[in-house]
């Protein structure tokens, strides 16, 4: 039976992904700072958590992340932006995968295709940033990126079958997107759900490292 560990289990996307994966008979380890005392901002926590699971899993996703943190707003501009809120993306955002991959990797078998995901953002990404602002959330998830990037190289020494990737999921319909989706389309989670998945079955270990969106096209760093 193929097993899969989703990170961040109780959020939108995190249940969406759950359910999904139950649903292919797929066996699922969900874990959540609400369930589990899993806190991304507190690394013993994640390494308790983290560290008390046993086996191996095909399928490991770090469904995390925040935009909105203690009230502090996306910044419009560069008079907006506050060390305590920029480093409290950085902590949820970037970090918080860091230690997850930290912690985790060792859970992917050593032979056999395995997938390691991590949900960031397209605004994560400089080359299609066009727009500015948001100055805390995008360096947090371009951060991110990096860090999925790098680990990467490092996995595949010794998992040369290992998928790790970075997945801009989409703008899904869940309340950490209601209040800023805007114009932007949204999907249901459960979409999303089924469109990460399917992104995630089609990758090959030669394009480990990458960064994709929730249709499979590559997005630029």
């Amino acid at each position: 039976m193929k097993k899969a560990l989703i990170i961040g289990a109780s959020g939108g996307i995190g249940r969406a992904l759950t359910k999904h994966f139950e649903a292919q008979g797929v066996q699922v380890t969900g874990l959540s700072r609400s369930a589990d005392g899993l806190d991304l901002r507190d690394e013993p926590s994640v390494a308790r958590v983290l560290g008390a699971l046993e086996g191996t899993f095909d399928t490991i996703i770090v469904a995390t992340g925040a935009l909105n943190i203690d009230g502090a707003e996306p910044e419009k501009q560069l008079a907006a932006i506050e060390a305590s809120a920029m480093a409290d993306q950085f902590a949820v955002n970037a970090i918080g995968p860091a230690l997850c991959l930290k912690y985790a990797s060792h859970l992917l078998p050593k032979t056999g295709r395995s997938v390691f995901a991590v949900l960031t953002a397209r605004v994560g990404s400089i080359g299609d940033n066009r727009m500015g602002g948001w100055y805390s959330y995008r360096a947090a998830k371009a951060a991110a990126n990096q860090i999925v990037h790098t680990a990467a190289i490092e996995i595949a020494r010794k998992r040369k079958d290992a998928i790790v990737v970075a997945l801009h999921p989409g703008t899904v319909a869940t309340p950490f997107t209601a209040k800023y989706a805007g114009r932007h389309a949204t999907v249901p989670p459960a979409e999303a759900a089924s469109n990460i998945a399917a992104v995630l079955n089609a990758l090959s270990p030669a394009q480990t490292g990458e960064f994709f969106d929730w249709a499979g096209e590559i997005v630029p760093w």
